[in-house]
Formats: C-alpha cells, structure tokens, sequence
C-alpha cells in the first residue's frame, strides 16, 4: 500500500484495488498503530479511529485535497501508482 502523504506524524496511503472491502473511494491514515479508513468523498470514519486531534487534521486534508484523492483513487482502481499529495505541514 503506497504512502501518498504524511503529515505531523500521520501517513496516509491508499490501496490498489481496494473497492472490495470499503466499496467507496477512501483512504487509510496511520499514526503511531492506530489506523482509520476515511471516506475521500465526505471525511467519514468507515473503520478504525485515530486520537481527536489526529482525525481533525487527516479530516482537513481530505478537504483540501478532494480533487486529488479523486484522481489519485482513479489511478489506484486501474492498477497504477498514485501521486503523492502535499500534506499539510509542507
């Protein structure tokens, strides 16, 4: 699962071909073993969690970057590698 973003301590990476399990375009944040799946279209907790302060900024981000999360999931279903986005402390 490539890394697409860090950012104060949070990867973010997105799976190849993972519409099976989550059945939307989404992505999973890591920080520090705790991982959440987050739902690129809305911000929304699919599974998982991440402390408060955490989920506020991977939530934000999602936000900023809602266009490029798109492409990068249109990438990521047809197999190729996604892009890496800018995280928010760069």
């Amino acid at each position: 699962m490539p890394t697409i973003s860090m950012f104060y301590g949070v990867l973010i990476r997105m799976f190849f071909h993972d519409t099976d399990k989550h059945h939307i375009p989404h992505i999973h944040a890591d920080y520090q073993g705790k991982v959440a799946v987050y739902s690129i279209q809305d911000g929304a907790v699919l599974a998982g969690g991440l402390p408060p302060n955490k989920h506020k900024l991977v939530v934000a981000w999602i936000e900023i970057h809602q266009e490029d999360l798109m492409a990068d999931w249109e990438l990521a279903v047809n197999g190729q590698q996604p892009l890496p986005i800018r995280g928010l402390d760069q």
